[in-house]
């Protein structure tokens, strides 16, 4: 191997670690008169080279900040070749925070929000969004810390609160949380009512101001259907619509006796109004007829009789004064007695003849007979 070739080989050899665009310029043929070479270097950026081997009068090269750094605003990034010579160049990349910390509160006020150099130290505020109010006893400020950080924000601006719901006849208004901004309410009725309207609602933005965001709803009584109809019977104390938990009474027509519950009552299901079960039925009755026992004919029993000797009795005949009685009617009794014949006995007839004087003078003669016979 000749001295030339070993010459090139070891001079390959040391260019090898050269980034490509640099190993091109010192590879490029002489430069022409007037021409540049390579760009300075500039601390905290890397010049655009691309595809560029040669930079003639008037040449520009810009530079990028390296990571971590940023361009300082007003600041130039670029450099000329004038006649064989590069133009001045400032430093101009510099630490700085990233962009400003985006609140869920708050917005950038606009004249930050093109700025993209945040250096050490500067500091950025913020305005209220919308549906917030700004808490003025806390700082509304952010600050790019040393170690280009910024620092936490406190929560400077509070939400709003809507208006407290009003009731809803028949129902209630549920609070998940409170009434701040975003925060919703939820909507319900009693039972034996539906809800007809939207089933909650939020504290939302309505201008500058927060109100909720839907009307509220209304409780609508539930009805149950016209009552069923039965044969042979009648509702008691009929009425022209039925709600929760109000009932109907069933009755049936003479001659027929209730089978079943005699009431249903009205009761609700998914919001429909429906009776508890089915009405009773009226079946007909048959009517005992009590049978009266057949009266039966007397039997008579013929006894011989013996025949009892007669005693003929004297009659007596009494006389006493008269003394006056108060009279008394006393009620005639009449008892029937079905008698077997007996012999016959004559008894002794006794006659009372008793001699009465009226008041008041003169005299009367009263009778009294009583006449006993036997028979």
């Amino acid at each position: 191997m000749s001295s030339a070739r070993r010459s090139a080989t070891v001079v390959l050899r040391l260019l090898g670690g050269l980034a490509p665009p640099l190993l091109l310029l010192l590879l490029r043929p002489p430069a022409a008169s007037g021409d540049c070479s390579l760009p300075p270097d500039v601390p905290n950026a890397q010049p655009a080279l691309g595809a560029l081997t040669s930079f003639p009068i008037q040449s520009t090269v810009t530079y990028k900040c390296n990571e971590g750094f940023v361009k300082v605003p007003g600041k130039a990034d670029s450099v000329v070749c004038l006649n064989n010579k590069w133009s001045e160049v400032a430093e101009f990349c510099n630490r700085s925070c990233d962009v400003p910390t985006r609140l869920l509160f708050a917005s950038l006020k606009k004249s930050y929000t093109k700025q993209n150099y945040f250096p050490e130290g500067s500091t950025v505020e913020y305005d209220c969004r919308l549906g917030y109010i700004r808490d003025h006893s806390l700082s509304g400020k952010l600050t790019c810390l040393q170690n280009f950080t910024w620092s936490i924000p406190d929560e400077f601006c509070k939400k709003k609160s809507c208006a407290n719901p009003r009731e809803i006849k028949n129902g209630y208004v549920s609070i998940t949380h409170d009434l701040l901004f975003g925060s919703p309410i939820h909507f319900s009725c009693n039972t034996g009512y539906k809800l007809v309207g939207a089933t909650s609602s939020y504290c939302s933005l309505a201008g500058n101001t927060v109100e909720w965001s839907d009307p509220f709803p209304e409780c609508q009584e539930i009805l149950c259907p016209e009552p069923p109809e039965i044969d042979h019977g009648m509702i008691e104390k009929k009425q022209n619509s039925y709600a929760y938990r109000q009932s109907v009474t069933y009755k049936c027509m003479k001659g027929f006796a209730l089978h079943g519950e005699s009431s249903i009552n009205c009761t609700v299901r998914d919001d429909q109004g429906e009776w508890s079960g089915p009405p009773p039925e009226c079946k007909e009755t048959f009517q005992i007829y009590k049978v009266t026992p057949a009266v039966q004919k007397p039997t008579r029993v013929h006894v011989p009789a013996t025949k009892a000797p007669s005693f003929p009795q004297k009659s007596t005949t009494v006389n006493a004064p008269d003394t006056k009685v108060p009279p008394t009617l006393q009620k005639s009794t009449t008892v029937n007695v079905s008698a077997t014949r007996s012999p016959a006995v004559h008894g002794a007839a006794t006659h009372i003849h008793a001699t009465s004087t009226p008041k008041g003078g003169g005299s009367s003669t009263s009778v009294a007979s009583i006449i006993a016979s036997a028979y």
